[in-house]
């Protein structure tokens, strides 16, 4: 997709990696099924703000969003995410927006519980940037699509700790739960922590915010003690074990 125009539904060949490298799987149809008139809209918003100048490729499809390597002006990446509209009666059910004053006046349609979710992750992302939190760095949401910083190197994204597992084994899980630490404190909790929403970099990155919550929600703690359980028995499988209500009791102490 290129500024200055129309926007076209082609995918941008610029630094494409090979099919050894990274498997484009079912291209076109994505393509077809995410880039509706509305999110075509939004995108040529935001190439004329100049947030993006080429969509280029998928790098993540899920049930709730897709997910798009695009490039700027000046040749850097960034991660444009699409929810989908489709998936608002999961949203509407999941009880992640209740207890949020930041979205107690949102539509009750289903682009509108799509967006809330949008905006609601952009929000998130910027109490993790302020508490200096491992993960992307919110850069526009208009609607339902999200533009953030892109978590990886040549132009591909990092992989999950679901497929390579911990790099750096304890050091990791120290990294991951200073990270559920500092969002304690700032006032979120992932609620969806799991070795499927952790990108293993230099260091683990923690994504997918769009489910957390502040700690006026009713189900905040709860969802803290599912996080951390979660995490303690991936590494625990992996040979390093933790307490689990020590650990909860670091997190939440001063």
């Amino acid at each position: 997709m290129k500024g200055g125009g129309i926007i076209a539904r082609r995918v941008s060949r610029r630094k494409k990696p090979s099919k050894d490298e990274f498997q484009l799987k079912e291209r076109f149809k994505i393509e077809s099924e995410v880039f509706d008139r509305l999110t075509l809209l939004i995108l040529s918003k935001a190439i004329k703000k100049g947030m993006v100048d080429t969509v280029d490729y998928p790098v993540s499809t899920g049930k709730e969003a897709n997910i798009f390597r695009a490039t700027t002006a000046d040749g850097a990446n960034v991660a444009v995410k699409i929810y989908k509209i489709e998936t608002a009666p999961f949203f509407r059910k999941s009880g992640y927006l209740q207890g949020d004053p930041r979205f107690k006046n949102i539509k009750t349609s289903d682009r509108g519980i799509v967006e809330a979710f949008a905006h609601k992750e952009y929000k998130n992302l910027e109490i993790c940037e302020r508490a200096k939190v491992h993960s992307p760095k919110p850069l526009y949401v208009d609607g339902h699509v999200l533009i953030m910083t892109f978590l990886g190197e040549g132009g591909l994204p990092y992989p999950t700790m679901d497929l390579v597992g911990p790099l750096h084994g304890e050091k990791d899980l120290d990294s991951i739960l200073s990270d559920i630490r500092a969002m304690y404190h700032a006032g979120l909790v992932h609620a969806d922590i799991s070795e499927y929403n952790i990108m293993m970099g230099p260091v683990p990155f923690i994504i997918d915010f769009g489910q957390g919550v502040i700690l006026s929600h009713p189900n905040a703690e709860a969802y803290l003690e599912r996080d951390v359980a979660i995490i303690l028995k991936f590494f625990e499988r992996r040979g390093v074990s933790r307490d689990l209500e020590k650990t909860l009791e670091w997190i939440r102490g001063k």
